[in-house]
């Protein structure tokens, strides 16, 4: 008989997840992973395949007034981590509504807030999901890897060269230096490939 193919990456995560958003508790998980892995994307399948909320770690970054040398200086500093713990991540995991406002970054100031009711399975997806300060409130930590040539045709998909070039030369190395810091791959019990 023919082998069976292989799980895709979504197959692989609604597979981990479901356990856990029929568990009858209050689960938080995370999607972590460098840029143009295909995060959002496969984040937003799983949400809908489990009908979870979904949690976009993008509303979350530094506005430029607190990009400070010494704040970019910590890995994983380029998100404001203390708004994703105080306003999502603790109350959640109490049973408490989450209420944020979002950062947008192409209008350089906070949107409407945001209410999200605690529900069986949240899911956080992001660079920086995972940074040391969040990581505990998750019940299970995901991984996702995808090579740089098609990460990069992802960017220059995106936004073309100009994009691209900021990309590698500005938010990739803060990337990096945050997953080899933190270990952030290492804390994950899911590896996935988003190629």
């Amino acid at each position: 008989p023919p082998l069976p193919s292989p799980m895709t990456a979504l197959e692989q995560m609604c597979a981990a997840l479901s356990p856990l958003a029929g568990g009858g508790g209050r689960v938080l998980a995370a999607l972590d992973g460098p840029c143009a892995s295909g995060k959002t994307t496969l984040a937003g399948q799983a949400a809908r395949q489990l009908g979870c909320p979904l949690v976009h770690m993008d509303d979350f970054f530094l506005p430029p007034a607190r990009k400070t040398p010494a704040r970019l200086a910590q890995p994983g500093g380029n998100v404001d981590w203390e708004r994703v713990r105080d306003q999502v991540l603790a109350p959640l995991s109490r049973g408490e509504p989450a209420r944020f406002s979002p950062y947008r970054c192409h209008t350089g100031a906070y949107g409407p807030p945001v209410s999200l009711s605690p529900a069986p399975l949240v899911l956080v997806e992001g660079v920086y999901a995972l940074h040391p300060a969040l990581r505990d409130f998750y019940r299970l930590r995901i991984f996702l890897e995808a090579p740089w040539p098609v990460r990069r045709a992802r960017l220059l998909d995106r936004g073309g060269p100009e994009l691209l070039a900021r990309f590698q030369g500005e938010w990739v190395p803060l990337e990096d230096r945050y997953f080899q810091a933190c270990r952030v791959r290492d804390c994950c019990q899911l590896v996935l490939s988003g190629q």
